[in-house]
């Protein structure tokens, strides 16, 4: 079988809430989510999810070859493009062929993609993450509530901007899910709106009052340093990586013993997620893959051996994707259908006139002009943009 073609498709998905985080939201809750499909000569299709602006630069390292060499193909689109950076947009589309070849490789084993990955167990457990950031606090309640009802023990709530908010949602978030465990895990993501000094103060007065778990991207994505500071200066663990695009930007990270929860984003692909996996597992720590439109990283994040939980940001699928897979019991039931098990309605597609909001080149999702530059817990971050 050999690789001869691709197709591009947008859907949305429908959030039915405001989603966002501290530099932005999407008040209508309508965002983009970009399909591959990669064609080959058998009558298969592989299916790819996220950004791949790229496509036309990457796709001929893969043109006429046989899908099952998926990750030398990796290598290989690496490779293709070495002298004008893998990094962003070109980044995204590697990805989202490789994500396209795995799925092809486990289709033509007639198996799911977490079968071909080597796991025991078709069950990943997750924690729950809204995307909560523009939900009022009735909202908010009511939005964890039904995580609670579906037996999540762990929570992560997107701030940092105001001190006290951050501690009222930790602790709305934590009283709801004791129904389930006596202490659950509670996370704060920052999305890289701190500085060195605003995070230590800003975690420090959180640290006071509840029992923060982690941390996630307080600094910017490249602060080795500035994270391993954090790291040392505050109980809770810190979270980082979902940016990083590529095994090699990890490694100031981990040689400066500034991350202790390694997270690879899951719109960069399996083979990503499985090399980023394999080296935080030589240095003793666990990995956990960022969420995303159908959890296409939960097949890869079955056979991790470190892997502490992958994150889930909603129980409902994009428009047109059929997705085999449940919700349940504090994480995700991965099913039997081959491949990823994803598959995809372009009638329906075709027929929507939704448009999503999520990347337009002036916000909401535009980090703020004075981001990473303020002292104190509720430093300034957000006034102009």
């Amino acid at each position: 079988m050999k690789i001869t073609g691709y197709r591009s498709l947008t859907t949305i998905h429908d959030w039915g809430r405001p989603v966002g985080d501290v530099n932005g939201v999407v008040e209508a809750g309508i965002t983009e989510t970009p399909i591959l499909l990669l064609e080959t000569d058998g009558g298969l299709t592989g299916v790819g999810l996220g950004q791949h602006a790229d496509i036309d630069r990457v796709f001929p390292a893969v043109e006429g070859e046989d899908p099952r060499a998926v990750t030398a193909l990796y290598d290989r689109m690496l490779a293709h493009v070495f002298k004008s950076g893998h990094a962003g947009a070109t980044y995204g589309a590697v990805a989202a062929v490789d994500m396209a070849l795995w799925d092809l490789k486990a289709k033509m084993a007639d198996e799911p993609l977490w079968r071909t990955l080597g796991a025991r167990s078709r069950f990943v457990p997750g924690y729950a993450s809204g995307l909560c950031y523009g939900l009022e606090d009735e909202a908010f309640q009511a939005h964890y509530a039904l995580w609670a009802e579906r037996g999540f023990t762990g929570a992560k709530i997107k701030g940092g901007r105001d001190v006290e908010r951050d501690i009222r949602r930790l602790t709305m978030a934590r009283d709801l899910l004791r129904r389930n465990a006596e202490r659950p895990a509670l996370m704060l993501d920052v999305n890289e709106c701190w500085s060195r000094k605003q995070a230590v103060r800003h975690v420090t007065e959180i640290e006071a009052r509840i029992d923060l778990t982690w941390i996630e991207e307080p600094l910017r994505r490249w602060d080795a340093e500035g994270h391993a500071i954090v790291s040392r200066a505050v109980k809770a663990a810190v979270a980082t990586g979902e940016n990083l695009t590529g095994l090699d930007q990890f490694t100031p990270l981990l040689e400066a013993r500034a991350v202790d929860v390694v997270q690879a984003g899951s719109v960069w692909g399996v083979t990503h997620f499985n090399r980023v996996a394999l080296a935080a597992h030589a240095h003793n720590l666990p990995v956990s893959p960022v969420g995303y439109d159908a959890n296409p990283i939960a097949h890869a994040a079955a056979a991790a051996p470190n892997m502490v939980g992958i994150e889930i940001q909603d129980f409902g699928f994009p428009l047109g994707l059929d997705v085999d897979q449940q919700i349940m019991d504090g994480g995700l039931v991965l099913g039997d259908r081959p491949g990823l098990g994803i598959e995809v309605d372009e009638a329906a597609i075709a027929a929507n006139r939704l448009n999503g909001t999520w990347s337009r080149p002036g916000g909401p999702h535009v980090r703020p002009r004075h981001a990473g530059l303020g002292l104190v817990p509720n430093g300034r971050a957000d006034a102009e943009r």
